[in-house]
């Protein structure tokens, strides 16, 4: 299997209720990407409203909500977006990737949109390279 670029920063905090259950929502996802092979990485373009995987072995169920930090190559401070947990890969799972959480954009906004499309012309010469998750 090819090497899957890393994330830049991936920060998490702030569970919502850690005593309720050993699976705590986390209401705070800081996640920083360095470069456009990151995003071609992270990218999950087949999720309605978009998406992107964050890598991480802490626990999530599907639908749980979090607020995201992204920051983006070439900007000074992260653009906050409310997202959903809609994939999870479990450690230890049979393909081999990285654990982590996809989450679907709740409230990007046109601002962030266009500069995660302008991140991804950088992505042209990646062609096949591989991803988080298809």
């Amino acid at each position: 299997m090819a090497h899957t670029p890393a994330l830049g920063r991936v920060v998490h905090c702030c569970p919502m209720n850690p005593a309720s259950s050993a699976i705590a929502k986390r209401q705070f996802l800081s996640v920083a990407i360095a470069d456009a092979a990151m995003l071609h990485a992270a990218a999950m373009p087949f999720i309605v409203g978009g998406g992107l995987f964050v890598p991480t072995a802490d626990a999530y169920r599907l639908g749980d909500e979090v607020l995201v930090m992204l920051q983006l190559p070439g900007d000074e401070a992260a653009t906050p977006v409310a997202a959903k947990v809609v994939w999870i890969t479990p450690p230890g799972n049979r393909r081999g990737s990285a654990p982590g959480i996809g989450i679907q954009f709740q409230d990007a906004s046109d601002a962030l949109r266009a500069r995660l499309d302008e991140v991804r012309e950088g992505q042209q010469s990646l062609g096949e390279a591989e991803t988080y998750t298809m």
